[in-house]
C-alpha cells in the first residue's frame, strides 16, 4: 500500500540520516519510547549477575580461559582468512550505517555469526574457531575485525545492556600501547592471546596510531542477569531484528556470500581447462 511504502521511505531515510548504532537505537526509541528504553536498561543493569563496570573482570565468564588456551589456533584460521585480504568486505559494504565511521576503506570484517544468521560459508572456513565459539553461553555474534594502519574509529555506542562484547586480540601491532580502545573512561592496548570484555553500549573508541594492521575477533554474548531482565534485553534485541538495519545487513552480507562462491566457481573452472590433458 501507499502507507507501507511512505513507512518504508520514511524509516531508510531516517536510517541514512543517523549516526553508527543511530537508527537502531532511533528504532527502539520511536517503538518503545525513550522512557521506556532507558529504563529497560537501568533495569538490565540493577539486575546484571555482573555488575555493571564499563570493562569486566574476564574471571565472572569460565569460557574466556579455553578460548584464550586456544587463540593460536584461531589465528592459524585467520592468517588464512588474510591471504584474501582485499577480497573480504568493508564494514560499511555490510552496514551501509558505518559509513559516519569508516568512510574509507581501512576496516574489514568477516563475519561467522551475526544480523540472526550463522554463515555456512565462513564458519566452513574457519571450523576450530567456529567450535570454540559455539561453546559460549548466549553468544549471538561473532566476527574478525581487521583495522589497517593508521586507522581511527570515532567514539560511538551499542544499543542494549543486554549484550556484553568481548575482544580476543589475534594480530596487535609490535607497538601495542598505540593500538589502544577507551571505554568510557577506561582505557586499554589489546594483546595477542587475551581476551577484554566490555560494556558495548558506552561511549567508546579506538585508536590504530602504528603501521601494521590490527585484528581481533570479536564476539557478543548475552549478559548473565535475572530471568525478567533477560526477558526484557531479547524484547529490544527482537525490536532491532525487525528493523532496516538488521535486515539490510543480512542481506548485504549474503550477497557477498554468493559473490564469493562465484569466484570459487569460475576460479575452480578456470583451473580444470588450463590444467595439462
Amino acid at each position: 500500500s501507499q502507507g507501507t511504502q511512505a513507512m518504508a521511505v520514511s524509516l531508510r531515510t531516517r536510517w541514512e540520516q543517523l549516526g553508527p548504532g543511530g537508527f537502531a537505537r532511533w528504532f527502539l526509541i520511536k517503538r518503545i519510547g525513550k522512557t521506556t528504553t532507558r529504563r529497560i536498561d537501568q533495569f538490565i543493569a540493577r539486575r546484571s549477575l555482573v555488575g555493571d563496570p564499563a570493562i569486566f573482570d574476564n574471571a565472572h565468564f569460565p569460557w574466556v580461559a579455553e578460548l584464550e588456551a586456544n587463540w593460536r589456533q584461531i589465528r592459524r584460521e585467520l592468517d588464512g582468512v588474510l591471504e584474501y585480504r582485499d577480497q573480504l568486505p568493508l564494514i560499511q559494504d555490510i552496514q551501509p550505517d558505518q559509513n559516519k565511521i569508516a568512510p574509507d576503506d581501512r576496516w574489514r570484517t568477516l563475519v561467522l555469526y551475526g544480523y540472526g544468521f550463522r554463515s555456512g560459508r565462513n564458519c566452513a572456513a574457519c571450523p576450530e574457531t567456529t567450535r570454540l565459539i559455539e561453546q559460549i553461553p548466549g553468544m549471538t555474534s561473532a566476527w574478525f575485525s581487521i583495522l589497517a594502519p593508521g586507522k581511527h574509529v570515532p567514539r560511538h555506542a551499542g544499543v542494549t545492556k543486554g549484550l556484553i562484547r568481548c575482544h580476543l586480540g589475534l594480530k596487535v601491532p609490535a607497538e601495542r600501547e598505540r593500538c589502544r580502545m577507551q571505554v568510557a573512561d577506561e582505557t586499554f592496548a589489546w594483546e595477542e592471546g587475551h581476551c577484554v570484555l566490555f560494556d558495548d553500549s558506552r561511549k567508546h573508541e579506538v585508536w590504530n596510531d602504528t603501521d601494521e594492521e590490527r585484528v581481533v575477533l570479536i564476539l557478543d554474548f548475552e549478559r548473565p542477569m535475572t530471568w525478567s531482565a533477560r526477558i526484557a534485553g531479547r524484547t529490544l534485541r527482537r525490536a532491532l531484528e525487525l528493523s532496516p538495519y538488521v535486515r539490510d545487513a543480512r542481506r548485504n552480507q549474503l550477497a557477498w556470500e554468493k559473490r564469493m562462491d562465484a569466484l570459487a566457481t569460475a576460479v575452480t573452472a578456470n583451473t580444470a581447462d588450463s590444467a595439462p590433458h
